[in-house]
């Protein structure tokens, strides 16, 4: 208790000591000698108090060492000041507190963290690791400069009164104004704390309905300066009314889809405020989502499918006074559960945590968070893949950066983003489209910054990139599983760079290994990407280890084959797959290529045949010939996923190897049932159309026929196949298309070969002959090709 009475009343002396020394010294007339002696009684008491309980640990170590630096400077003082009998000294000490306190605070700035941040993390625990600690340690900074500029100014008016003032001035100012002053700093730092406080990133869980000004903006509608704003404030009244509609709803899991980035939102947050189970899945067609919906499974969205819950048709409460109730959202207990379906089409459930979302946006923001904060976010990525959510939804809304609320779905569209800077989410295939297209030779964008991943960007192509936006790409490597492992900007070589708190290893098959806080197996997770390990911790990639295939016993990376397509300089894009052929069960490889201009302009006019032997030939300086492509399409593009994915079960379709009744290759899935008749100069053939036949792909969605280009390619093919006319085309006359064939028909064709006019006509007709679907005289040239 004693101890504790001389605490008090020391921090009292220290506290006080301007207004103590002017009350003694210059209103009660104490003598010097008997002030000083009072100053040197109470702080040896309290070092006294302070040296017998030191073991008992009551004192924390650096609270003691501050107060005992203080006793010292005040003892040395009064100890002077008793032996001069001069009251100079003692008024020196608001300049020495001053000075001291100034160095403390300066000092800090080269031992980092400054002092006012330590102390922010001392009493607010739940800022270390946290979103916005960065930017809070940038603010302490701030403040602690402010506090060195104080402590200067406040030190040297002190010194002014002490030399060139007199009693009065002395005691008046650091007895009252230098308290004042000191005061209206504190509120002053306060008031901009609560203002600045606003604009600090937060996580979805941590947020509260003030979290942000209800005039915050959260996204936009087309480009930022069009001012087609969502408020922080409609963010509150339309998740409520959200939650108001999901309570009357008695199910636990919801299937979410939402175009509109803003619906995807505020469902999302509302279903986590409810502990709702969130399925997310990109692909609405019924079939599929007949696969992972259950009886029991309710489906949220923005468009207009049976048996949902129409989004833009829920009202907020736009009431303008915010809402009171706002559920807090447990990241660690919620459910999320990503669809994707991969090469094979089936639906794959992969679980996730808002936790391990949380974790991947805190690094990103840690790494790039001052070029995330001057930028506003545009996406060409469905949010509905977990790049899209976490980069182009969960990563701007936390970090308190307005998005977009719809996807860019054309490069031309990028010609209109120049109001403002721009931080670009999209992925390889569309960059690859962006180039391509030429929009411009450059667009004059306002500092863009571009993510990509979803695949890898070739050098040639990041080169061009950077040539049109004028910035090199940021890849991020990563998957569903994973969220972000690496990242590198190709500029600065091929290798990839770990994020922080990735660690990575191989395994026996050489495979990528990965262990990180967004993987909750301790063993971690093992990717199905071939890498060699740097010794510098850094990675290179070498291709997918289902790309390992085996013909005739040797062992061949199919990404080999495609990097060394591309590498010839004339393929923009490419894709090689494994076929069987049927009957025999024997392997071979095909490769379907997208050419670039050189290619075009190489190839134009030349046989198909032609084409294949250049490849083979050019192959051939790399692998041996039963690894070579035995088969070839040539394509204006390769068909990829929503995520720049090659979907490679529709590129095998290219090659389809199923036979036909006249023992022959099916041509697109179409089958030649019979041969009806046949001589050197004609042939008369029954076929059947398949609706699985790749042709009515995208012919048309809501009525599916046979078009007209693929009656064309199967005259010309399967008459090179029977009567061996090529497939050089120099002009087709009196081409009719009459009636329209549809899906699961059987059809006859008839062929004669005119060899006099190097011509062929045709005919297409329904089995009885009632219907003509198509005829026509197409004029050929010569030379043979594969069918």
């Amino acid at each position: 208790m004693t101890r504790k009475v001389l605490n008090v009343i020391f921090y009292l002396v220290i506290s006080a000591y301007p207004v103590l020394a002017a009350l003694c010294l210059i209103v009660l007339k104490v003598p010097p000698r008997l002030f000083s002696l009072f100053i040197v009684i109470a702080a040896a008491a309290y070092l006294l108090s302070f040296y017998n309980n030191r073991r008992a640990g009551h004192q924390k170590k650096t609270r003691a060492l501050r107060a005992i630096a203080l006793s010292t400077v005040l003892s040395a003082l009064a100890i002077v000041c008793f032996i001069s009998n001069s009251d100079f000294f003692l008024k020196l000490y608001p300049v020495i507190i001053n000075a001291a306190m100034f160095f403390c605070f300066a000092g800090t700035f080269f031992f980092p963290p400054v002092i006012i941040f330590r102390l922010a993390r001392i009493q607010d625990k739940t800022i270390k690791n946290s979103l916005a600690e960065k930017q809070i340690e940038r603010y302490c900074k701030k403040v602690t400069a402010a506090w060195c500029l104080f402590f200067v100014l406040n030190g040297a008016t002190a010194l002014y009164t002490v030399f060139w003032g007199n009693d009065t001035m002395w005691a008046v100012y650091n007895g009252g104004i230098s308290y004042i002053l000191m005061g209206i700093m504190f509120m002053g730092e306060w008031l901009i704390r609560k203002t600045v406080d606003k604009k600090m990133p937060h996580f979805l869980s941590g947020i509260t309905a003030r979290s942000r000004p209800r005039e915050f903006v959260v996204c936009y509608a087309e480009t930022w300066e069009a001012r087609e704003y969502k408020t922080w404030g409609d963010f509150i009244d339309e998740t409520a009314a959200l939650r108001s509609v999901i309570q009357k709803n008695t199910a636990q899991d919801y299937l979410l889809h939402c175009e509109d980035a803003w619906y995807f939102l505020t469902a999302f947050t509302a279903l986590l405020q409810l502990k709702k189970n969130v399925l997310i899945t990109a692909n609405v067609s019924p079939s599929y989502i007949e696969e992972i919906r259950s009886g029991q499974t309710a489906f949220l969205t923005d468009r207009h499918i049976e048996n949902s819950i129409y989004i833009p048709e829920i009202k907020a409460d736009n009431s303008g006074g915010g809402c009171i109730d706002f559920p807090a959202i447990n990241a660690e207990e919620t459910t999320i559960i990503l669809y994707t379906s991969g090469t094979t089409g089936k639906p794959k459930a992969v679980p996730q945590r808002l936790t391990e979302f949380e974790l991947d946006n805190k690094f990103i923001f840690s790494k790039w968070g001052d070029e995330i904060l001057k930028r506003k976010f545009v996406s060409t990525v469905s949010h509905h893949h977990i790049y899209g959510l976490l980069f182009s939804v969960l990563l701007p809304f936390n970090c308190g950066v307005p998005f977009r609320r719809k996807r860019i779905e054309f490069p031309e569209e990028f010609e209109k983003f120049t109001d403002t800077s721009y931080m670009i989410v999209t992925v390889p295939a569309f960059l690859k489209r962006a180039v391509e297209v030429k929009i411009d030779e450059v667009l004059h964008l306002n500092d863009p910054w571009i993510w990509s991943s979803g695949g890898v960007l070739t050098f040639e192509t990041a080169k061009k990139v950077n040539e049109l936006f004028n910035f090199w790409p940021l890849e991020v490597y990563g998957s569903t599983e994973t969220s972000g492992i690496a990242y590198r900007q190709s500029k600065n070589g091929l290798a990839w760079t770990p994020f922080d708190d990735a660690h990575i290893s191989k395994n026996e098959d050489g495979c990528l290994v990965v262990r990180s806080p967004y993987i909750k197996n301790l063993e971690g997770f093992t990717t199905g990407d071939l890498v060699d390990i740097c010794d510098d911790g850094r990675f290179l990639l070498n291709g997918r280890a289902d790309s390992i295939v085996k013909i005739e016993e040797k062992r061949i990376s199919l990404t080999e084959i495609e990097s060394r397509l591309i590498q010839c300089g004339l393929v923009s894009d490419a894709c090689a797959v494994a076929m069987t052929a049927a009957g025999s069960g024997r392997q071979f490889l095909a490769a379907a290529v997208v050419f670039n201009d050189a290619g075009k302009e190489k190839f134009n006019g030349m046989e198909k045949h032609l084409i294949n032997k250049w490849f083979r030939e050019y192959l051939s300086r790399f692998f041996e010939l039963a690894l070579i492509p035995k088969r070839w399409r040539y394509l204006d593009a390769l068909p990829l996923d929503i995520q720049g994915k090659k979907k490679k079960a529709e590129i095998e379709k290219l090659f389809n190897t199923e036979k036909n009744g006249a023992g022959e290759e099916a041509i697109h899935g179409v089958l030649v049932k019979s041969i009806k008749k046949q001589s050197p100069d004609s042939v008369f053939l029954e076929l059947f159309v398949p609706a699985s036949s790749d042709y009515f792909d995208g012919h048309f969605p809501d009525f599916k026929l046979l078009p007209a280009l693929a009656q064309f390619e199967l005259v010309m093919r399967l008459s090179n196949r029977f009567l061996g006319t090529g497939l050089n085309v120099l002009t087709a006359k009196r081409i009719k298309f009459i009636a329209p064939i549809l899906p699961d028909s059987n059809v006859l064709m008839e062929v004669k070969l005119n060899p006099e006019q190097n011509s062929i006509s045709y005919k297409i007709s329904a089995p009885q002959g009632e219907t003509i679907y198509s005829k026509g005289v197409i004029l050929i040239g010569g030379g043979g090709g594969e069918p």
